[in-house]
Formats: C-alpha cells, sequence, structure tokens
C-alpha cells in the first residue's frame, strides 16, 4: 500500500497500479485520480476547489488548530486577488537577478563540503540553500536561518493527504507549534518594516497595490509563511532527487558534465521523474463525472502527480532517467491552471545552478550507501539522508 513507509524508497510500482486504476472511488468521499489525462483536467477544471476544508474527510472546524489562511488554498475571487498583489514579487526579471547571489551560496556550501571532505547533500546543500535564499528575499536576519528551517520542517511534516495513520500526534502538536512560532516571528518582523522599510520581500508585500487595494495583516502573515513553507521543503526534495536521480545514472552526470546547457532539461527532467510534490488536493464543488468514476459534492480528490508524470500514454519509456527526453506534454510537478506554482521560477533556477556546479566542480562524485532512508512524508518526497564520497571539489 502507498502508505505504507516501506513503499517510500520506490513508491512507483505503486502509483503506476493505482494510476491504471483509476479514477475510481477509493472510499466514501474520496477519490483517487493518476492518469496525466484526468489530472490536468481536474487541475484546470474551476468546478474543483483548492479550498480544502469544504471536503466531507475534513476535520470539523472545532478540531482544527488556528491558522492564517494563504492564497494556496482559496478560490477565485480571492485566490486571484492575492495572487496578483504577490506575483508583483516573482517576475521573470526578478528572480534573474537573484543567479549571482545563489551561484555564491551554493559555491558557499560545496567549498564548505571540500573542507570537510564528506558532504550529506540533504543537511550540507539542499535544505540550506532554499531558506537562505527565501529568508534573505524575505528580510529574515542570518543568525534566524536555522530556526525558520526547524519550523518549516515541522510544517512539512503535516502536509498529507487526510488518510489514517499518515500523520502521528506528535507531528501534529510540532507543526502547530511551528505555525504559533512563524506568526509571532512574522508579526514582529512586519511591524518593523511598517515601521522603516528596506529592500526586502517583506516591505514590498506591505507596500505593494493594485486600484487602491492591499493585502491585510492576515494576509501578510499567511503569505510569508507559504513562501517559506512552499520554497523551502519542495526545492531542497527537487535538488536531493535529483543529485541522487544522477548518481545513479553516472551516464547522465557525464553529459551534463560535457554540456552544462543541458542543467535546464535536468531540472524538468527530475521534476517528471521522481516528482518532489507527490499528489495534491481538489475538491468536487458539484456532482461530475471522470471516466467510469461518479464524483459527489464536497468529495476529495486526490491527485497523484507522481503517477502522472510516469504515465505511459503521456511520456515515451516513462520509468526511464533521460535528461535529453523532449517531452511532448509539460509534466504536472507545479501543478497547472490558476494555481500554477507561484515559485517555480525561483525554484528551477536554484536547482539549475546546483546540478549545473555540482556536475563541474565534483571529482567522481559517489553515494556511500546502495540503500537511501527516505522522509516518512508520503506527499513532500525526498531523502532523509544523502551521503556521498568524492575524489576532490
Amino acid at each position: 500500500m502507498l502508505i505504507d513507509p516501506a513503499s517510500r524508497p520506490d513508491p512507483y510500482p505503486i502509483l503506476g497500479a493505482l494510476r491504471e486504476a483509476s479514477p475510481r472511488a477509493a472510499s466514501d468521499g474520496l477519490v483517487v485520480v493518476g492518469r496525466y489525462g484526468d489530472c490536468a483536467k481536474v487541475l484546470r477544471d474551476p468546478g474543483m476547489s483548492s479550498e480544502h476544508d469544504r471536503s466531507r474527510l475534513a476535520p470539523r472546524r472545532g478540531a482544527r488548530p488556528m491558522r492564517t489562511g494563504n492564497f494556496l488554498h482559496l478560490d477565485p475571487p480571492d485566490h486571484t486577488r492575492i495572487r496578483r498583489l504577490v506575483t508583483k514579487a516573482f517576475t521573470p526579471r526578478a528572480v534573474a537577478a537573484l543567479e549571482p547571489r545563489i551561484r555564491a551560496m551554493v559555491d558557499e556550501l560545496l567549498t564548505a563540503a571540500r573542507d570537510r571532505g564528506s558532504l550529506d547533500v540533504v543537511t550540507g546543500l539542499a535544505h540550506p540553500l532554499p531558506v537562505r535564499v527565501i529568508c534573505e528575499l524575505l528580510g529574515v536576519p542570518a543568525e534566524d536561518h536555522g530556526r525558520f528551517q526547524e519550523w518549516s520542517a515541522s510544517l512539512a511534516e503535516t502536509l498529507e493527504p487526510p488518510l489514517p495513520g499518515l500523520v502521528g500526534p506528535r507531528a501534529k502538536v510540532a507543526a502547530a507549534q511551528a505555525r504559533a512560532e512563524f506568526i509571532a516571528y512574522f508579526r514582529e518582523l512586519i511591524a518593523a518594516r511598517r515601521a522603516v522599510a528596506r529592500d526586502d520581500l517583506v516591505s514590498h508585500l506591505i507596500q505593494v497595490k493594485e486600484d487602491g487595494d492591499q493585502l491585510t495583516e492576515s494576509e501578510l502573515l499567511a503569505t510569508c509563511i507559504l513562501l517559506i513553507n512552499a520554497g523551502h521543503e519542495t526545492t531542497a526534495n527537487l535538488i536531493n532527487n535529483g543529485v541522487l536521480a544522477l548518481l545513479r545514472h553516472p551516464d547522465q552526470l557525464r553529459l551534463l558534465r560535457q554540456d552544462p546547457a543541458l542543467a535546464p532539461a535536468v531540472v524538468e527532467e527530475v521534476l517528471r521523474y521522481d516528482t518532489p510534490v507527490q499528489l495534491t488536493l481538489r475538491v468536487a464543488s458539484g456532482p461530475t463525472r471522470l471516466g467510469d468514476a461518479h464524483i459527489e459534492t464536497d468529495d476529495l480528490v486526490v491527485l497523484l502527480l507522481g503517477a502522472a508524470n510516469r504515465d505511459p500514454e503521456a511520456y515515451e519509456d516513462p520509468d526511464r532517467f533521460d535528461i535529453r527526453r523532449t517531452a511532448a506534454r509539460p509534466h504536472l510537478s507545479f501543478s497547472a491552471g490558476p494555481h500554477f506554482c507561484l515559485g517555480a521560477g525561483l525554484a528551477r533556477l536554484e536547482a539549475r545552478i546546483v546540478f549545473e556546479v555540482f556536475a563541474r566542480r565534483f571529482v567522481e562524485p559517489r553515494l556511500c550507501a546502495t540503500e537511501i532512508a527516505y522522509k516518512p512524508n508520503l506527499n513532500l518526497r525526498g531523502p532523509a539522508r544523502l551521503d556521498i564520497e568524492f575524489d576532490a571539489v
């Protein structure tokens, strides 16, 4: 079964079986979708809501911790309004301007690995890089980056579908505490930036206006937490999964080393081949049909993105890792439709730089172990440790 932790190292045979059997009602109020065409259709369907609390399977309001709410889980027009304001900070030009600083961070982390003579990619590269990038963007001081990484990891453990046994009581308590810590921290930071604005993202979000509209205090808090959480764990897993795939496919690593211009293609193939966000959820706003499955109002629809990205009807030889693949269809790892990932450009930039520099600077990198331990998360997929050896950096 997919929820069994033993499936984490390689969930794709199970995902393949679920895809072939989908779409189907897995239980009352729960519909599973795994085919590429069906997932793409649901993601673009305005009749499918992103407000998960509407689901019949959602906990009762009194049983949930207090949340600020974020536009990821809102529908139009609220989603459209907030996203339009936040998007101004993530234009292609704004993201491209970050490349020199990100390159400097990657060089710093790899130089530290050289000096140590070893590297756990998870703790020494993939996790610290995204949190440093987004913290610097927001204006969070360097001495607080470690706390943010811990809080983000606690929140990530609870980003699972509402299936029994996936999230334990301790993880829920830790996530609630991390959320409270985030809220308290950003309240202070927002107040400081209201008093004295700086050249950072929090100041920008406070000041941004369109037709007289601005983000409220609650929306500011929710957006800051979303940017940290969504921009950290997912990008870290993209980097981890990519380095692992390159090391397990040395012919592909050689291709990248010979032609660094392939780095953007490596990013896209990693996103397809070993999807960092394995699934996403939608709630039916009304009764509908998808294939042979009848979907009722407020049914929870689970979209298996990891299965869709390896659908043989969408990709030739989908289980092969091929950085020169010319896919006829875009992968769904950043979603599709109105909820297409706002930070996709930044995640792509960070991963592209890492893969390019990793291939160029590491001499004979190799895995220390054939068996890789994975994080317990079903949704946010990535190794718990990824120790490598190398002859030189």
